[in-house]
C-alpha cells in the first residue's frame, strides 16, 4: 500500500551549486548531442564529445557505459529549466517533483529508484553537483543555468567516485570561471507572470587567482489557486540563491572554495483530488492545478546552505592527487495536505532538517596503455524529521462548515532522526591489451552504519507541540533506538573492442548495492509475535523496523559508432539486470482509539521481491546535410528510445502471499521516446535556431499496485523554440513553448482507499494527485560584456 510522502524540498540552483570541477575536466570541449557546434557545416562530431564518466577526460564513444551528455548551450536553445525536464530527453529515465513538495526530486533509471524518499532509506539514483554526492532528494530539483553540461550514467555505479549507487548516477558539471572580466545577464518573463533574473560576475585578480559570483530572482506565479485559502496560489515559485566561488590555478594544483545561500517562498504545492469527498461530499475540481486543502498551522518555507573545497595536484605526467570536501545543510517546513479539503482529515504538517559532511580522495593514473583511479569516500550525514497526521472529529466538521480550521481531534507526532556514516575504497583501471581491444575491471568496498532514533507519540487535542499549543500527550506507540551496519563488495569488469577508431563494441558487468536501515515511521507497539511465544521481544521489535540492503545485478552489451566522416553517431546497448532483495516501503492505517477510523498510519518496510529488469536504448544524433534547404543552413535531427521489461518474480504480500502477478513496477513506463530536430538558418550577424521536440512515454503506474484513476496513460509533450544568437555570442534571445497542446499528465500521488472503495486512512478518502506543467510561453534574452 502507498504510504506518506513527507519530505519537503529547497530550491537549490545551479548557481549555487557546491564544490568545484574536476581538475581533468577544465579543457573539456562538451558540444552536445543535441547541439553540436556546426554552424560553419564541418562534420557533427558527437562521437568527440569529451565527457568524465570514469574520471578522466575521454571521447564518449569510448565510454563503455551508457551515457547521455547535454551540454549547457544546447540547454538553454532548447529552453530548458529545471533537472524534470532532462528525463524527457533520455532513454528509460523518470525525473519528477515528488508529490507535496516543490523541489524534492524522485529519479527512477531502468525501473530503479524510489518515489517516497524519506529519511532512512539511500537514493537509488545518485545525484552529483561537480563531484559532490547529495546524500537527500531535498533541493534535488535543480534550476539549469551555468552549467558546462549534464551527464546521465544508466545502470549501477560506485568504482569510480563517490557514493554507490545502483541505479545509476546524474552528474552536473558546472562552468569554470573564465580567463577574463565577464558579466552575463539572463531574464526570463513569460505564461503565468514568470520573471527570472539571473546575474553572473568574475574577474581574474591574478595570473592564478579569480573570483566570481551569482545571484539569481526566479519566481512565477501559480498554475492554480487555493479555492479555501483566499490569496494563496498552487504551483507557484519564489527562490532567491547566491553564490561566491574563489579559484586558484597555478599549473600543476588547481584548488576552488565555493559557498552558497538559497531560499525558496514558494506555497506548499497541493494535490487535486480525483474522487469526491466521501464524508462531506465536496465536489471534484474543474480545473487539476487548483485545491481546497485548508492545512494551515505551519508556513511552506525551506533555506539551504553550504560550501565545498575541491583540490587536485598533479604530480607528474601520469599521476593527479584529488581532495574532495563537501558540506551541506537544509531546514525546512511544510503543510501537507493529504486529502485536499479544509477538514482536518490526514494533514501533515512537518519539519525537516537535512545536514551533510563529506570527504572523497582520488588517485588518478594515466599511462599509455593503463589508466584508472583509485579512492576513499566518507559520508557523515543526518536527517530529521518531525511530523504530525491530524485526523478530524465531528465538531472539527462543524468547524469546517463554518469555514474556519479549528482541530481539536486526534495526532500522532512521529520523530524520526536518522544518522548515516559510511565508508568506501574502490578502484577501476583499464587497460589496453592491444590497440583495439581493452579490458576494465574495478570494486567497491562499502561499509554502512544507519543509526535511527524513532518516537511516535499520541496527542488529544488538536496538534501536537511542535505545531500548537493545548494538546496533551496519551501515549507512546514507538520508542526505537538502534543501529544496524551493511557490508558490501561490489565488483565491475568489460571489455571494449574497437574495429575502428570511430566505432566501439562492448560488454558490461556491474554489481549494484543500496544499503538496508529502518522504516522512520514505523511504530514498535504494532510488531507481530514473529516465533508465536506470546510475547514481543526486543528482538522482534528490531526485526520489524529494520529492513535488508537490496542488489542489482547488470549485464549489458552495447555498440557506440560515429559514421558517415561523423555525420551519424549512434548508441545501442541491450541489457539484463537482476534485482534482488527489493525495498518495498509501504504503510498501513491503524486505529489507535477503537472507534473504526484509522486515525494514523505505521510505515512498514520489507525486502518482499525479487524481479528481472530487462531493456534496450537506443540513441542517434544525425547531421543531415550542409547548407539544408539552402541559405547556408544546417539541419540536425536526433533520436532517443528505450523499451523496459521489468518483472516482479516474487512479491510477498503482507500475508505472506506471492502476488508478483498483481503487482508492477512504479514510475517505468515500458517505452519511452524523444525525437526533435534543430534547423540553422543564417540571418543577419547571426543564426536563428528553429528548434522542436515530442516526447512520448507509455502507461505507468504510481504504485507497485495499480489504479486506473491515479496511473497516467501514455502521453506526448511537444516543445518548441525559436532562438536568434549573434555570430560573437554577446546577446541572444528567444522565444519558447513547453507542452505545446497543454496536455494534462499525473506525475505523482496519494493513495489511501482500499480495493472496496472505503478509506484505509481518515474519513473523506484520499486519492489526490500531482500534475506535470500545464502549457508555458516564454521569451529569454541574454547579454555577455
Amino acid at each position: 500500500m502507498p504510504r506518506l510522502r513527507h519530505t519537503t524540498a529547497c530550491a537549490f540552483v545551479i548557481a549555487a551549486a557546491v564544490t568545484a570541477p574536476s581538475a581533468f575536466a577544465q579543457e573539456i570541449d562538451a558540444d552536445a548531442v543535441a547541439e553540436p557546434n556546426i554552424a560553419d557545416g564541418t562534420p557533427v562530431d558527437d562521437g568527440m564529445i569529451v565527457v568524465t564518466a570514469r574520471r578522466r577526460e575521454e571521447r564518449l564513444i569510448d565510454v563503455p557505459l551508457s551515457v547521455t551528455a547535454i551540454s549547457g548551450d544546447a540547454l538553454a536553445k532548447q529552453g530548458t529549466q529545471t533537472i524534470e525536464e532532462i528525463g524527457e530527453q533520455v532513454p528509460n529515465v523518470t525525473l519528477e517533483v515528488s508529490r507535496g513538495t516543490n523541489t524534492t526530486l524522485s529519479a527512477f533509471i531502468r525501473g530503479v529508484g524510489q518515489q517516497d524518499p524519506v529519511a532512512g532509506f539511500e537514493a537509488g539514483v545518485g545525484l552529483y553537483v561537480d563531484d559532490v554526492y547529495l546524500n537527500r532528494p531535498q533541493a534535488a530539483v535543480l534550476d539549469v543555468y551555468d552549467v558546462e553540461r549534464i551527464e546521465v550514467l544508466r545502470g549501477p555505479q560506485g568504482t569510480l567516485y563517490g557514493r554507490n549507487t545502483i541505479g545509476g548516477a546524474i552528474k552536473y558539471v558546472t562552468a569554470n570561471l573564465p580567463d577574463r572580466t565577464e558579466v552575463k545577464v539572463r531574464g526570463t518573463y513569460g505564461s503565468y507572470d514568470q520573471a527570472d533574473l539571473i546575474v553572473t560576475a568574475s574577474t581574474p585578480i591574478t595570473d592564478s587567482v579569480k573570483i566570481g559570483a551569482s545571484g539569481a530572482r526566479l519566481s512565477r506565479g501559480g498554475f492554480g489557486d487555493n479555492l479555501y485559502r483566499e490569496g494563496v496560489e498552487n504551483y507557484n515559485k519564489d527562490v532567491w540563491a547566491a553564490r561566491a566561488t574563489i579559484e586558484f590555478d597555478s599549473g600543476p594544483f588547481f584548488a576552488r572554495l565555493s559557498g552558497d545561500y538559497v531560499q525558496d517562498n514558494s506555497e506548499p504545492r497541493q494535490g487535486h483530488r480525483l474522487i469526491p469527498g466521501l464524508l462531506s461530499g465536496a465536489p471534484v475540481l474543474d480545473d487539476v492545478y487548483d485545491t481546497r486543502a485548508g492545512l494551515d498551522v505551519v508556513d511552506q518555507k525551506v533555506e539551504a546552505w553550504g560550501g565545498a573545497l575541491n583540490m587536485a595536484l598533479e604530480v607528474s605526467d601520469t599521476i593527479t592527487l584529488k581532495s574532495i570536501t563537501g558540506y551541506r545543510e537544509d531546514s525546512s517546513t511544510s503543510p501537507i495536505d493529504f486529502d485536499s479539503l479544509p477538514a482536518v482529515d490526514v494533514d501533515v504538517p512537518a519539519i525537516y532538517e537535512n545536514d551533510q559532511f563529506s570527504q572523497e580522495f582520488q588517485l588518478l593514473y594515466e599511462s599509455d596503455r593503463l589508466s584508472g583511479v583509485l579512492g576513499a569516500y566518507y559520508l557523515d550525514a543526518n536527517s530529521f524529521t518531525a511530523f504530525d497526521v491530524g485526523i478530524w472529529t465531528t465538531g472539527d466538521l462543524l468547524n469546517t462548515l463554518n469555514n474556519t480550521t479549528v482541530f481539536s481531534g486526534l495526532t500522532a507526532q512521529t520523530l524520526g532522526d536518522v544518522n548515516t556514516k559510511t565508508w568506501s575504497v574502490f578502484g577501476d583501471f583499464t587497460y589496453d591489451i592491444f590497440d583495439r581491444l581493452s579490458l576494465s575491471v574495478g570494486g567497491r568496498y562499502t561499509y554502512d552504519k544507519r543509526s535511527s532514533r524513532v518516537l511516535r507519540t499520541t496527542f488529544v487535542g488538536g496538534y501536537s507541540d511542535l505545531f500548537a499549543d493545548g494538546s496533551v500527550p496519551t501515549a507512546v506507540t514507538s520508542d526505537f533506538d538502534d543501529s544496524a551496519t551493511f557490508k558490501e563488495f561490489t565488483p565491475r569488469a568489460s571489455i571494449s573492442f574497437m574495429p575502428t577508431p570511430d566505432q566501439n563494441l562492448y560488454f558490461t558487468y556491474s554489481k549494484g548495492f543500496k544499503g538496508g536501515g529502518f522504516d522512520p515511521r514505523g511504530q514498535t507497539s504494532s510488531a507481530p509475535d514473529f516465533d508465536g511465544d506470546g510475547t514481543v521481544s526486543y528482538d522482534e521489535v528490531y526485526e520489524f523496523m529494520q529492513f535488508d540492503p537490496e542488489t542489482v545485478d547488470s549485464f549489458e552489451l552495447g555498440y557506440k559508432a560515429s559514421l558517415l566522416d561523423r555525420r551519424l553517431n549512434v548508441s545501442i546497448a541491450g541489457f539484463m539486470s537482476q534485482y534482488k532483495d527489493v525495498q518495498i516501503p509501504g504503510s498501513a492505517g491503524v486505529d489507535s482509539d477503537g472507534d473504526g477510523v484509522n486515525e494514523t498510519f505505521v510505515g512498514i518496510t520489507s525486502n518482499a521481491a525479487d524481479a528481472d529488469v530487462n531493456g534496450v536504448e537506443f540513441e542517434m544524433n544525425a547531421l543531415l546535410g550542409r547548407d539544408f534547404a539552402g541559405m547556408g543552413s544546417r539541419m540536425n535531427v536526433n533520436l532517443a528510445l528505450g523499451y523496459l521489461d521489468a518483472k516482479f518474480n516474487t512479491y510477498i504480500d503482507a500475508f505472506g502471499n506471492d502476488v508478483a502477478d498483481q503487482r508492477v513496477f512504479q514510475n517505468t513506463p515500458e517505452f519511452t521516446v524523444n525525437a526533435g530536430f534543430d534547423l540553422g538558418l543564417p540571418v543577419a550577424s547571426g543564426i536563428v535556431d528553429l528548434i522542436g521536440s515530442v516526447s512520448t512515454r507509455s502507461d505507468a503506474s504510481q504504485f507497485e499496485v495499480p489504479n486506473p484513476l491515479l496511473d497516467q496513460d501514455g502521453f506526448s509533450l511537444v516543445n518548441a523554440s525559436v532562438v536568434y544568437t549573434d555570430d560573437s555570442d554577446r546577446f541572444s534571445i528567444g522565444v519558447h513553448g513547453k507542452n505545446l497542446f497543454d496536455k494534462r499528465y499525473i506525475v505523482s500521488g496519494y493513495n489511501f482507499i482500499g480495493a472496496n472503495g472505503a478509506p484505509t486512512l481518515g474519513r473523506e478518502g484520499t486519492l489526490t494527485a500531482f500534475y506535470g506543467d500545464p502549457r508555458r510561453i516564454f521569451v529569454t534574452g541574454q547579454m555577455r560584456f
